[in-house]
């Protein structure tokens, strides 16, 4: 199946489109041009809230600010003109509850990092539900997904309830929220975030009513199942662009970078490195057999049908050097891990494992916990700083390594990714090229490539990619891992099942 492509007849009244990438620490918004240039730019940060151990939270309504705050920065600093079309991507399984009514939250979003759910995976997994839901969503039962967090709110939070007995609930993704408060009110998701709730059949493209069911989830509280390419909603009175523009692209983050780097055809790949690293593979037209400890998730849904993807989910990528930065002060900005780095040519034998919320694929474990092995008193900032790199390579490695083969070279993005070292230690142990585009923001730019295509902006995937400047190209060679990858594995077990042992609940 050809992506989408819109019809050459179809009139283009605008070429700007807005894109709006709303992420776990931000918001970036990005006008880009009918010539797919990017001529404006904006950024709002969102905040995180720790409220217990494990727990992470949002504040929707900050979110929703940033959004409107950072989409007038990026339409002010791009040239005049009307906006064709509205492009969302977000992150996938933050969960949010509002009211049908008055769009105001009804408590924090819970974030996809969130682990306050695992007893309740464990307890399904261990009454024999983990196969089905595997069998119907291509998932398996975890906290990082959204089900389990829509039920803890249902289960915990009196305004939620009362809003479900009144008939005016309202659960989705981060899209949903967004699309909503864009409209003044459609509930729509498209098919790549719903297809992360645990709650959609991804054969059928729909809600799975014995799922919503075992989870306590009412189907009416649900939004509407749309492609991720087609006109979805309007933006209403309080969107920040012209009553009645159309909203035409959805997809969630990691789709949309895939849609970014117009990797569209089986066997290509590309990582995101974000807070975490997200790993997807183009799988096709009809869903692929299971990988174990792998995902299967929906690549796209478009007008005449689903495509699919295998993934892999590294919860903390990013985030942990934001950690080096904020919480342990070895750093001042992000950019200065490299410089760090690339004064040591390896550990000092230390290693790094960043299992602050647990481990995601391969190992599927909310209760890792983070540790730092190997330290003598000869480990020092620097040799700290190239364990990070290490580390994030290495948990990328982890699930490439369960993937089928690549076709072609590893397509990168995400801020992490301007970090040259990192990418080729990534090259060295993937012994593949690594191809970084020339602008990293690719999540936004695949989420205004599907609201152009469907608006006519460009006819085509083929158009687009005549558009696309060179990617810089990184080789095995240069850098390598000085963590071996049995010293790895070694030091990941060592992490494992932390939380749960006894005196540590």
């Amino acid at each position: 199946m050809l992506p989408y492509a819109c019809p050459a007849s179809l009139p283009v009244a605008a070429a700007l489109i807005l894109a709006i990438d709303q992420g776990t620490t931000g918001t970036t918004t990005l006008v880009i041009d009918e010539d797919a240039r990017i001529v404006g730019r904006a950024y709002a940060p969102v905040d995180q809230s720790y409220p217990r151990p494990g727990w992470v939270e949002h504040d929707p309504n900050q979110i929703w600010d940033g959004v409107q705050r950072a989409a007038r920065e990026a339409l002010d600093a791009a040239p005049a003109g009307a906006v064709a079309a509205i492009g969302i991507t977000n992150q996938r399984e933050t969960a949010v509850a509002w009211d049908s009514a008055t769009l105001e939250p009804l408590t924090s979003a819970i974030v996809w990092q969130d682990v306050r759910t695992a007893s309740r995976m464990a307890d399904l997994e261990a009454g024999g539900h983990g196969d089905r839901i595997r069998t119907s969503t291509g998932l398996r039962p975890s906290p990082y997904f959204s089900a389990g967090k829509f039920a803890w709110m249902l289960d915990r939070v009196p305004e939620v309830v009362a809003a479900r007995d009144t008939g005016r609930l309202r659960l989705g993704t981060v899209d949903a929220w967004l699309i909503a408060r864009l409209s003044g009110g459609a509930h729509v998701s498209d098919a790549t975030n719903v297809s992360r709730t645990l709650l959609m059949d991804i054969h059928a493209g729909r809600w799975s009513a014995k799922l919503t069911e075992l989870f306590g989830i009412p189907q009416e509280a649900l939004p509407e199942i749309v492609p991720s390419a087609g006109q979805c909603a309007v933006a209403g009175a309080d969107a920040p662009v012209a009553r009645g523009t159309p909203i035409s692209g959805v997809a969630g983050d990691q789709q949309a970078a895939l849609f970014g780097h117009l990797a569209v055809s089986p066997g290509e790949a590309k990582v995101t490195y974000g807070t975490g690293c997200f790993l997807l593979q183009h799988a096709g037209n009809e869903r692929p057999p299971d990988i174990d400890h792998l995902l299967t998730t929906v690549a796209l849904g478009l007008p005449d049908g689903l495509t699919y993807a295998y993934e892999g989910s590294v919860f903390t990528g990013g985030a942990l050097v934001q950690w080096l930065r904020d919480e342990l002060g070895l750093i001042e900005s992000a950019p200065e891990i490299e410089r760090l780095a690339r004064s040591v040519p390896d550990t000092g034998g230390a290693v790094v494992v960043p299992a602050f919320t647990g481990l995601g694929a391969p190992y599927w474990d909310p209760d890792a916990r983070g540790a730092i092995l190997g330290l003598t008193r000869g480990v020092t900032a620097t040799h700290l700083a190239r364990a990070a790199l290490e580390a994030i390579a290495h948990q990328v490695q982890d699930v490439l390594d369960l993937m089928p083969a690549l076709s072609g070279q590893l397509l990168v993005d995400g801020g992490a990714a301007a970090n040259d070292l990192l990418l080729q230690l990534q090259a060295a142990s993937a012994a593949r090229t690594v191809a970084r585009p020339a602008d990293i923001e690719t999540t936004a730019l695949g989420a205004a490539y599907l609201a152009g295509l469907a608006q006519g902006v460009w006819s085509s995937v083929d158009e687009l990619r005549s558009l696309r400047p060179a990617p810089t190209l990184f080789e095995p060679g240069p850098a390598a891992l000085s963590i071996d990858r049995s010293t790895w594995r070694r030091a990941v077990q060592r992490t494992r099942g932390w939380a749960a042992a006894p005196g540590t609940a």
